[in-house]
Parts: C-alpha cells; sequence; structure tokens
C-alpha cells in the first residue's frame, strides 16, 4: 500500500483525535469512579489505545494516565448523600 502526504496527514489527524478521545475518558473515569473502579478502567482505555495511538501517542497517554491515577481521590460531598 502507498500512503500519499494526504493520507498520512488524515491519519495523523485521526491518531490525535483517538488521543484527545482517551484523555477525555480518562478524565471522566476520574471524575465519576472510586479509585480502585478508575484504576481500572485506565487499564482498559490504555490496552484499547495500543491498537489506535502511534508509539510517540501512545507514551504519552500512559503518563498522563500514571499522573492521574497518582493523584489523591476528591470525594464530592453529593456522592456521599
Amino acid at each position: 500500500m502507498v500512503h500519499t502526504s494526504e493520507s498520512l496527514l488524515w491519519c495523523s489527524c485521526l491518531g490525535s483525535v483517538w488521543f484527545d478521545v482517551c484523555r477525555e475518558l480518562i478524565d471522566d473515569a476520574k471524575k465519576g469512579c472510586a479509585d480502585l473502579v478508575f484504576k481500572e478502567v485506565c487499564l482498559e482505555i490504555t490496552a484499547r489505545a495500543r491498537s489506535v495511538l502511534d508509539d510517540v501517542e501512545f507514551s504519552a497517554l500512559l503518563k498522563y494516565a500514571s499522573e492521574r491515577m497518582q493523584e489523591k481521590p476528591v470525594i464530592s460531598i453529593d456522592a456521599i448523600r
């Protein structure tokens, strides 16, 4: 298969979209899940992201996910009620 510069640009843009979507999923999980569940969700997101992100984006996503995992969980008063 021969890639044109246009198809490579399209793939690059699509990769960026997937990266942004994965980060948003991680952020949403952090807001809405208990800490243990959040970590499990992060593992699932990163496992699936491996097949759609290039090596650089995947490494950046892993770094982002690990930073979010190390953050202290925020307990909302509304969640307790």
